[in-house]
């Protein structure tokens, strides 16, 4: 089982920051979830939301701004902890994380950052520990495209005969549904169609113990601390 850490440690530290990655890795995730954009002036940097209302003191889209201006805002959203971190690069985080023997989940937040993703992914020597992620299919399809041998996942809420269909056609490994809606006839039909399965959405403790009784093959969680003492116990 890979503990992702969503985010990082997100429940207690500002969410995709350095502190809330190392806190993550402290509490016991053997993986990383993030999430890469891209700036004004070309730079990726790890951000979930669209806009940096919700966890930072700037306010517009990230695409709105430089790096420069973005290294300005303190980044605190919802941890508990009080206190505030610095938002990101995406290779500031590869030339710490890359020496860590865990995995990656990448979320694509936008079209147009893959090839960029893939590259700094291969020059860090990651690929074979990574899967490429998105809500949106033409990022996961522009990625196999620019790199066939690249793991990909497609995350979605409930996943239709469709959804199969189309992730095994451009040769999808991951299935990433909602945590509500795997059950031990879901989970069996999409392994039965070659995909592994990487829980989402694990609002409490009890769905974390669910998915770990149905065998997911990851979850991300904004406290890998009590899966990982889940694990250990």
């Amino acid at each position: 089982m890979i503990n992702y850490a969503h985010r990082g440690a997100s429940e207690y530290a500002p969410e995709n920051t350095m502190s809330s990655f190392y806190l993550g890795l402290l509490q016991g995730a053997n993986g990383i979830e993030t999430d890469v954009q891209r700036t004004r002036d070309g730079e990726l940097v790890l951000f979930h939301d669209d806009t940096l209302d919700r966890v930072t003191d700037g306010r517009g889209a990230v695409s709105d701004y430089t790096l420069a201006e973005l290294r300005e805002l303190k980044v605190t959203g919802n941890a508990t902890t009080g206190f505030f971190d610095r938002i990101v690069t995406f290779r500031e985080f590869l030339e710490v994380f890359s020496a860590y023997n865990i995995h990656f989940a990448i979320e694509l937040k936008v079209p147009g950052v893959e090839e960029d993703t893939v590259a700094l992914a291969k020059e860090f020597g990651i690929m074979n520990r990574t899967t490429f992620t998105s809500f949106r299919f033409e990022c996961i399809q522009k990625t196999k495209e620019v790199c066939p041998e690249a793991r990909v996942g497609w995350l979605v809420v409930k996943p239709t005969e469709e959804t199969l269909e189309t992730l095994k056609a451009i040769g999808g490994e991951e299935l990433a549904p909602k945590a509500t809606e795997i059950t031990e006839e879901t989970i069996a039909h999409w392994r039965s169609r070659g995909f592994g399965v990487r829980a989402w959405g694990i609002s409490g403790v009890e769905i974390m113990k669910k998915m770990c009784r149905l065998g997911v093959e990851g979850m991300t969680v904004n406290f890998p601390d009590r899966l990982f003492q889940y694990l250990s116990r």
